[in-house]
């Protein structure tokens, strides 16, 4: 074996030591244990590869888009199949059809990056407290995320937008409030299961208060299962974000939501079937893609999966 050929074996092995010498090589070593998992499952590295050029895809919209998503020919370009001129074909404005679903690729992340960011921190810190506090507390808590998972998410979606009004920052807000509640549920099973654990009992024996032992040892033990269910989401998210658009409460014209270029095309489905197909298409691609990058996340980070 060449110098060469030990340099990886080294970092390899230095990576998977059973006796890791600094807490920097333990996070090295688990975040290439589950890097390891999540590369044996082929179908989530494609998934990784859909959710990866969505976010190139977005951040060149400029690039990549030739016409101007909301300015159309309407005299010499409406309702044209798909060609070499317009890929996608162009819609009942004359508007590019590939350039709409372009830069509507913005709003689709815009969407489901803001729903992560408001819903999955209040679901963590409605379960944790919940499971930790136990008592008429954690029972104050689960009646009112019994009563927000009663309701269907889109009827609930619904009813909130109907009472803030459309707009694409109104339905980010009435998904993030009806999404929380699964993340909640998540967060005290996992409360559940450290509140009695040695580990949490000597952090009380030491002194710690019951917000420092919430949030500094109970949050980050149920971050990764909240990452996977956050993931799974995604493409449900997608989809209400979408069903919102497609009843004119979501995004208004003329921004290029793929939901609402559904809507649009949805009178033109016999004859020009491409105004609503495209972007029925982007919806499909990149909630499939969510989907199995969630299931690979899932194995990686589950810690009984064994190393493979």
């Amino acid at each position: 074996m060449t110098a060469s050929d030990a340099g990886p074996l080294s970092r390899r092995e230095w990576l998977l030591s059973e006796r890791p010498a600094s807490r920097v090589q333990a996070r090295l070593g688990r975040a290439y244990v589950a890097w390891r998992r999540f590369s044996a499952n082929r179908l989530a590295l494609v998934g990784l590869l859909i959710i990866l050029a969505l976010v190139v895809v977005a951040a060149f919209a400029g690039v990549l888009a030739p016409y101007s998503p909301t300015v159309g020919d309407l005299k010499n370009a409406r309702l044209l199949p798909p060609g070499a001129a317009h890929w996608f074909g162009t819609d009942d404005l004359g508007r590019d059809i590939y350039s709409r679903i372009v830069y509507g690729s913005r709003w689709t992340l815009y969407v489901v990056i803001l729903v992560a960011i408001i819903a999955a921190p209040i679901g963590l810190l409605v379960g944790t407290v919940a499971g930790y506090a136990g008592g008429w507390t954690d029972a104050i808590l689960m009646r009112i995320t019994d009563i927000f998972l009663a309701f269907p998410k889109l009827v609930l979606a619904l009813a909130f937008v109907a009472a803030l009004g459309p707009g694409i920052e109104n339905a980010v807000l009435a998904i993030a409030i009806t999404s929380w509640p699964p993340y909640a549920r998540i967060a005290r099973a996992e409360t559940l299961t450290v509140r009695n654990s040695d580990y949490i009992k000597a952090v009380q024996l030491m002194g710690a208060s019951p917000f420092r032992i919430v949030l500094r040892h109970i949050m980050p033990l149920c971050i990764s299962s909240l990452i996977i269910r956050v993931t799974l989401d995604m493409a449900g998210i997608i989809l209400t974000a979408a069903g919102l658009g497609f009843l004119g409460l979501g995004a208004q014209p003329p921004l290029p939501e793929w939901g609402a270029m559904i809507a649009s095309g949805r009178r033109f489905i016999l004859d020009q079937w491409w105004v609503a197909a495209a972007p029925g298409a982007a919806i499909l691609i990149v909630s499939l893609g969510f989907n199995l990058l969630g299931d690979g996340l899932r194995d990686a980070l589950d810690p009984r999966s064994g190393d493979q």
